[in-house]
């Protein structure tokens, strides 16, 4: 049989302003029904109600508590805990991990959108100001597949220049009149009733060369774009992992520093002056003089293994 603090007595050991009650109203403000949809419509209903288990699972991230198995004893004896139970059945440390691990899996993310919208509703956030700090992550590709936004640029500006050139030449020598180097390769291959030959001992005819010189340079400049609108503004790429930038990773145990292709993960911070500091990931909020800590990224990082840091 759980406990149930009368609130008289709660009034009394845990103080209005407490973390535990800012808590317990946020939570009870939320939308749950993401949370509802992952349990069975069937059977009996879970013992421990869902609102109030991730009551606790919340409260266990902010006091830094993150074992099932302690979790469960402070159901059992901490005060606070018990307040949030409000009754319920203490869970076990089964139950406490099975939601963590997959009631959560499909929700996390709405559910701390939530969290953070209610903090700013209630005037706890007001973002203010923020600050960004980040971690490099090396990826899973190839370290010599590296493109450079400098030498693309380059090579493309001589292949235009190339193409600028050669325009005027060939429309003179076959008189065709092209606005640009696609449609002038168009009328060259219109012109060409003949089939083109390749290998050892075949003669290609200088309409062939002149066709095969213009397919090349457009296959290139073509080739450039891309490769350009998979910078979009940054100085290198992967080709075996687009997504990768080529950055300056720690020391390896041979002192060696090399260009590899990783990701930069970055933490956006909004502080509202010495009271609270919030970020995607993380939140520290002041009551009474003294600070607790509630790190929802230590709750919801088994949700966001792409970004873990």
């Amino acid at each position: 049989m759980q406990l149930k603090i009368d609130e008289s007595f709660a009034e009394r050991y845990i103080p209005a302003d407490d973390s535990v009650r800012l808590l317990d109203k946020i939570v009870e403000g939320m939308d749950l029904s993401a949370l509802m949809r992952a349990y069975d419509s069937h059977g009996r209903p879970p013992a421990t109600p869902p609102r109030t288990m991730l009551k606790i699972v919340l409260y266990a991230a902010m006091e830094h508590n993150y074992s099932s198995r302690k979790i469960k004893s402070s159901c059992e004896r901490d005060m606070n805990y018990i307040w949030l139970l409000n009754g319920a059945a203490a869970p076990s440390h089964f139950e406490i991990a099975r939601f963590r691990s997959k009631r959560l899996a499909e929700c996390a993310d709405e559910l701390f959108s939530q969290l953070v919208h209610h903090l700013h509703e209630m005037g706890e956030i007001a973002f203010e100001h923020f600050f960004v700090d980040g971690t490099k992550l090396e990826a899973n590709a190839n370290k010599y597949s590296f493109i450079w936004k400098k030498s693309t640029n380059k090579y493309e500006a001589r292949l235009d220049a190339k193409l600028e050139k050669l325009l005027p030449e060939l429309c003179s020598k076959y008189g065709i009149v092209a606005a640009d180097p696609s449609a002038l390769l168009s009328s060259l291959e219109e012109k060409a009733d003949f089939p083109f030959v390749h290998g050892r001992g075949n003669r290609k005819s200088e309409l062939q060369r002149d066709i095969e010189e213009l397919r090349e340079l457009l296959g290139r400049k073509q080739k450039y774009r891309g490769y350009n609108e998979i910078l979009k503004g940054r100085n290198s790429f992967s080709k075996t992992d687009p997504d990768a930038t080529f950055m300056h990773m720690k020391e390896d145990h041979m002192r060696n520093a090399q260009l590899k292709p990783g990701y930069n993960v970055h933490i956006r911070l909004f502080l509202q002056g010495n009271r609270m500091l919030l970020s995607e990931w993380q939140l520290r909020i002041s009551t009474n003089g003294e600070s607790f800590f509630f790190c929802p990224f230590c709750f919801f990082a088994s949700f966001y293994p792409s970004v873990l840091i």
